[in-house]
Formats: C-alpha cells, sequence, structure tokens
C-alpha cells in the first residue's frame, strides 16, 4: 500500500564537462550552486530560484499534486568546464551514499543531473552516482533522473534508472518542464507503475550548432521520437551527446522507458529512432561564416542604417560548453576594422571588471585583457577603454533558458572601445539573456551588431531582436570550436561521424 506521504530524495550532480577544458573545483561549484538541506527545499520553492528549472518544476509538481515529504539531500551544479577533480567528486558522492542511508527510508529518489560530466578519475560519474544510489535503495524503488539532452549516456546509468527524462528543446527552454514531468512519473511509480528502459548508441557525434529543435535533422529526429509517446511508452529521450567530452560515451544515444516493463517494445522504438537519425547523418554537417565574412558584414551594418542587425555568435568560445568567455580574435577584428554600433558580451575577465570599479565612471584607461588567463586559447589584447557602467552583475533572467531565474555575474562594467560596447563579468557564463547587457544599461534593440559568447541558448533570448537568418556562427578558434577535426581526441570511439567519412553502423 502506497504511503500517505512518501519520503523522497532529493538529490543533484550537474556540471558539461569538456575534456580540454581547465580541470572543475570546488570553488567551481561553490561560486554556481552548492546547497544542502531545508536551505535547498526553500531555494527550490522562490519565485525565483537559483536553481537550475528541474528541481524547482519537480518539487512544485509534487507540492500541487498530493502529500509528500522531501528530504533535501544536496545540490552540486558548475558552470560547464574541464572534468571534476577528483577529490571533490568522491567527497560529493560519500554525502549523497551518507544521505541515502541515514536520513532514510524513502519510497523514492528524484536526481537532477546534466549527463556529460568527467570527473579527473572516472570517465562515467554519472553511472557512479547512479550505480551506487540503485546499490543503496535497492531494485524496485522509483530512481527518476532529469538529463540534458547533451548528455553522454551509460549502459550504467539507463540500467539503473526507473525513468529517464531528458530534455526536449535545444535552446534548453523546457528545463522547468522536465522536472515537472518527472514528479509526474514519480507518482505514476509511487501507484504501482513498473517501468523498462532501453538505449540505443549509434556513431554519428555531430557538431554542437547542428542540434537545434527548432529546425533540421535533430528537431525531425526529436520530433519523431516524441510522436511515439503514450500508452506503454512513457518518455522517449533522445541524447545528442557533447562532443568536447572526449568520452566512450559519446554518440548520439536514444532511451526510451516503457510501462509494464515491455522491455521488448523499449528496445525495438530506440532502434526505430536512431535507424532514423543514422539515415540522415549527412544533414548534420554544418557551415560557419568566416572572421572575414563576419566582420566584413558587421561593418556595412553599422554604416547603413537602412540594412537590418545581425547576431555575431562567438560559437567556438562558449563557456556553456567549457570555453572560457574571453578569446579576443572577433573582438580584436571588429576593433580593427572600425565597426559601430557593435555590442558584445558577456567577456570573462575579472581583473579588467574590477580595474573598472576601481576607476569609476566615465574614467578613461588602457584596458588589458588576459592578464590572468593561462589557456592557449585566451590570447593578451590591450586597447584604449572608457568605463560606460558599472554592475554588481545580479540580474532576474527573463527570456529563455535563464527566464525567472536569479542569476549573478559578479562585479561587471560595460566598457566603451569607441564602436565597440563591451560588457566585462566577473563569474564566467555563457550570454543567454537580454538582461546580462540591459543591467549594465544597454538596449540589445539599438545595436547594429550583437556579438555573442554563445553557441545556441542566446537564440532563446535574442530571438526578438534578431530572426535566425541573420544569425551567423563564426569561425574562430576555442576550447568548443565546431570544427572537430581540430581537437587531440583520445578517448572518443572511432570510428565516428562525421569525423570519420566512412563510418559504418548496422542496426
Amino acid at each position: 500500500m502506497p504511503s500517505p506521504s512518501p519520503r523522497i530524495a532529493l538529490l543533484g550532480f550537474a556540471i558539461e564537462c569538456n575534456r580540454f577544458a581547465p580541470v572543475s573545483t570546488r570553488e567551481d561549484f561553490a561560486g554556481d550552486v552548492d546547497m544542502r538541506g531545508n536551505a535547498l527545499l526553500i531555494e527550490a520553492r522562490k519565485p525565483a530560484p537559483a536553481l537550475m528549472p528541474d528541481m524547482p518544476g519537480f518539487v512544485t509538481e509534487m507540492d500541487r499534486t498530493g502529500p509528500w515529504t522531501p528530504v533535501a539531500l544536496r545540490v552540486a551544479s558548475a558552470q560547464p568546464g574541464g572534468p571534476v577533480e577528483q577529490g571533490f567528486f568522491r567527497e560529493l558522492m560519500a554525502e549523497f551514499e551518507d544521505g541515502l542511508r541515514s536520513k532514510g527510508p524513502f519510497d523514492g529518489v528524484y536526481v537532477s543531473s546534466h549527463g556529460a560530466a568527467l570527473s579527473t578519475g572516472s570517465d562515467d560519474p554519472d553511472g557512479d552516482l547512479y550505480e551506487m544510489i540503485r546499490g543503496i535503495v535497492g531494485p524496485d524503488m522509483p530512481v527518476i533522473g532529469t538529463f540534458d539532452l547533451h548528455a553522454n549516456v551509460s549502459r550504467r546509468m539507463v540500467d539503473t534508472i526507473s525513468v529517464f527524462v531528458g530534455y526536449r528543446c535545444n535552446p534548453h527552454t523546457d528545463i522547468r518542464e522536465r522536472g515537472v514531468e518527472a514528479a509526474q512519473h514519480m507518482r505514476q511509480l509511487l501507484g504501482g507503475v513498473r517501468t523498462a528502459t532501453a538505449m540505443v548508441k549509434i556513431p554519428l557525434v555531430p557538431p554542437q550548432i547542428s542540434l537545434l529543435t527548432a529546425t533540421g535533422p535533430y528537431a525531425d529526429v526529436m520530433s519523431y521520437g516524441l510522436s511515439k509517446v503514450g500508452g506503454k511508452v512513457m518518455n522517449v529521450s533522445v541524447m545528442a551527446g557533447f562532443s568536447y567530452s572526449d568520452s566512450p560515451k559519446n554518440g548520439l544515444t536514444t532511451i526510451v522507458t516503457t510501462r509494464d516493463r515491455d522491455a521488448g517494445l523499449a528496445q525495438s522504438l530506440a532502434l526505430d529512432i536512431c535507424t532514423r537519425a543514422w539515415d540522415m547523418r549527412e544533414r548534420f554537417k554544418r557551415k560557419m561564416t568566416s572572421l572575414e565574412d563576419a566582420v566584413r558584414l558587421a561593418v556595412e551594418v553599422g554604416r547603413d542604417p537602412g540594412k537590418p542587425p545581425i547576431i555575431l555568435a562567438d560559437v567556438a568560445d562558449n563557456p556553456g560548453g567549457g570555453g572560457r568567455g574571453n578569446t579576443v580574435q572577433l573582438l580584436k577584428a571588429l576593433k580593427e576594422a572600425g565597426a559601430r554600433g557593435v555590442i558584445c558580451g558577456v567577456f570573462n575577465d575579472p581583473a579588467v571588471a574590477q580595474e573598472a570599479h576601481r576607476l569609476g565612471l566615465g574614467k578613461p584607461f588602457r584596458a588589458r585583457f588576459n592578464t590572468r588567463e593561462q589557456d592557449s586559447f585566451s590570447q593578451p589584447w590591450e586597447c584604449d577603454a572608457t568605463v560606460a557602467a558599472l554592475s554588481d552583475g545580479r540580474f532576474i533572467g527573463r527570456r529563455g533558458l535563464a527566464r525567472g531565474m536569479a542569476c549573478e555575474m559578479g562585479p561587471s562594467a560595460l566598457l566603451d572601445l569607441d564602436g565597440i560596447k563591451l560588457a566585462v563579468i566577473s563569474w564566467r557564463q555563457q550570454c543567454l539573456d537580454p538582461m546580462q547587457f540591459e543591467q549594465l544599461g544597454l538596449d540589445p534593440a539599438l545595436a547594429r551588431t550583437i556579438v555573442v559568447k554563445s553557441r545556441g541558448h542566446f537564440r532563446a533570448g535574442f530571438d526578438g531582436y534578431v530572426p535566425a537568418e541573420r544569425t551567423y556562427e563564426v569561425d574562430c578558434p576555442g576550447l568548443t570550436s565546431p570544427n572537430l577535426a581540430t581537437f587531440p581526441w583520445t578517448r572518443l570511439p572511432r570510428p565516428v561521424y562525421p569525423l570519420d567519412e566512412h563510418t559504418t553502423w548496422t542496426p
């Protein structure tokens, strides 16, 4: 008989790891989200929580659908970066294990995940976590997780979970809804529903810029998979993966969860969806705009007010994929070409932001970028600048992925570079919401060219200013370059398409 107030353990471990980026430390988690116990539960129920939206979505839906007893353990998440230092991950796992053993018994477990984590000692820390959870709670307890659609999925992750819930939208505008969905599944499992999960992986590792879900091949695969949800099929998750993890788990993966433990249906549907994806593999190739053409376009729209504005996406330096958010190739080229009406952000350089705050509004100075950065792509550069605005960097997101979230960029400054307004921040993150400019006094609607340090999430934030057909992904070097052939892969399964053109796969 189900419990009148089921006890549900809440925990989370979420980071997207780029093998080629600097190691992610406990300080990276402390600077993003690291919450325990009652503080975590209070945060999840706030109107504008600092958590990723899946946990608040889960908590809110469980509150709405009946009595329950949440037992909040810990949620630790960080901005995308390099593999997590093993000592911190071990401590995190030990705390999760202690909480699951000492604070039970439980009726279910909910995990807010990303799915593309690495640690310095493991290629599959997500699998380590789910395997540990299942080993403690036993084979029959509901264990449900939400995952980014860039998750790199292992058999251990799927075999130890009751329902696998992946994001459906890229940009990720549905994260809260996936938390709500997870709560709905939890209620069903608490009522006696039993599930089976199955996965199929194909040797397809597409460039990240070809993974939008509004149009294109990934959108078509996702739409087909979601059309099969209903009846015995509880969930279909088509996980494109995160190429820069350079992981044995890389490869587009479909996970299907079915009711009544119908493993045969789950497996056959996962195979069907992956076969469709493989058959359209050539469509996942994507061309970028050269640096020269991008600069030319910016100069043209700056000179001619009759031309519509454009967006230039510096996709190779996307902090949302582990980039440092401070490469200067595009910025420097725009400056040297005399581009006007440009706003650019958000540029990660705590030293420059600190100097601007020290000097104060209206002060001119020689801005020296990347004086503290060791990454080979983050080259030093300097130019004359004037402090145009200052901010503490706090804002409530109003569009796209960040909508309704309490966000912080650290001490921030708007620098006037004569034709270019540069938003400089202290806490590394990608540009995905107009508020990142607006809290510094900039109106993106007045810009001729908007330059964003982002791969794709900016689209949901800035689509009201510039449509997709005037958005250009610029081919520059960086830790998140879509030119996958430029990376020194060591653990990526080979052959893999499109890196290896003659890759074959037999269903």
